[in-house]
């Protein structure tokens, strides 16, 4: 098929496209303009999936670029979005502009040119703290930062435009992806690029929420099946591994993986306001299953040490990629 990513530069995106294009499917691959030609993950692709992509920098905030990029492709994955909660404490507006109405445009362009399938990308940062586990669909959304607000109103708007303009658009929820690529702005990253660095203290946020980790592989593969079929249509999907772990555990998982332990300081720059961290997040991905088959790799607490395993070693690897650096709190 002929497929649009758009956010195809960021960390997921970029697995995406790798997997869509081993798919033998025809990918165009948005980035985000920037002055420096640089186009995030996807110039760090291999080369026989690079070259097998139509790279395109742009912005989806601008209509008319949007409509233009969507145009002639049957198929469009929409990831393109702010994603750093911190940030969205400081720049609220931003968020307001790139994930709603950067939605909107992407919704208004599959509509105009008649797109057979829209794949949207939720976050389980949507539900707030669990007020049930394991997290289904029917769990109430509770925005507790500016962040989860705007992709509230993403979500509704694609739901809209479902309801109302029998646009095929369904909802992806991911939970908390993990592995190769990731910013350093994410915990599991932000220990990894510290122990390799050989810091004798860490400096982290608050170690007691809970996660359901799920490696970015799976993600990936979720997004794909569910791009190709034709089921789920006007339906909100969470994809995750459906095992929930602390931030603590995650870390002590990779001190007996690194072999190393230094001593924790606790940062008060990483910490959430109170009334807006999440507390537990643990997915029910029955639907998901049911409906496109998926089924996570990496699940389990075997799994997860496992993915863990495969994304330190590429850290170690890579570490001079993307500006990693311990010295470094990444917003």
């Amino acid at each position: 098929m002929n497929v649009l990513v758009t956010g195809a530069d960021g960390f997921i995106g970029s697995h995406l496209v790798q997997e869509l294009v081993r798919d033998g499917h025809a990918v165009t691959a948005l980035s985000q303009y920037n002055s420096f030609n640089q186009n995030g993950w996807l110039d760090h692709l291999p080369e026989e999936i690079r070259s097998q992509v139509k790279i395109v920098s742009g912005d989806i905030r601008d209509p008319s670029f949007t409509g233009r990029l969507v145009q002639g492709h049957e198929r469009v994955a929409h990831l393109a979005a702010l994603i750093a909660i911190p940030y969205s404490y400081w720049a609220p507006e931003s968020y307001i502009t790139t994930n709603v109405i950067g939605t909107l445009n992407v919704l208004e362009a599959c509509r105009a040119h008649a797109v057979e399938r829209v794949l949207h990308t939720s976050t389980s940062e949507v539900y707030g703290s669990a007020q049930y586990v394991p997290i289904d669909e029917k769990h109430p959304l509770v925005g507790q930062s500016p962040y989860s607000a705007s992709k509230i109103a993403a979500d509704q708007l694609a739901y809209s435009y479902w309801s109302s303009f029998s646009l095929p658009v369904t909802t992806i929820r991911p939970f908390n992806a993990y592995g190769p690529r990731q910013s350093q702005r994410a915990f599991i990253p932000s220990v990894m690029v510290q122990l390799l660095a050989g810091k004798t203290e860490l400096q982290l946020g608050s170690l007691e929420p809970t996660r359901d980790f799920t490696f970015v592989g799976d993600t990936a593969r979720g997004f794909a099946l569910a791009l190709i079929s034709d089921e789920g249509v006007g339906e909100t999907f969470n994809m995750g591994s459906g095992f929930e772990l602390s931030m603590r555990h995650i870390v002590d998982m990779l001190f007996e993986i690194s072999g190393k332990s230094p001593s924790i300081v606790r940062d008060a720059d990483r910490l959430r306001p109170d009334s807006s961290e999440v507390e537990r997040l643990w997915s029910d991905s029955s639907k998901m299953r049911r409906t496109f088959g998926w089924n996570p790799s990496f699940s389990g607490a075997a799994g997860l040490h496992r993915g863990l395993e495969k994304t330190y070693a590429w850290f170690r690897d890579n570490l001079e990629l993307a500006g990693y650096d311990s010295a470094k709190f990444v917003v």
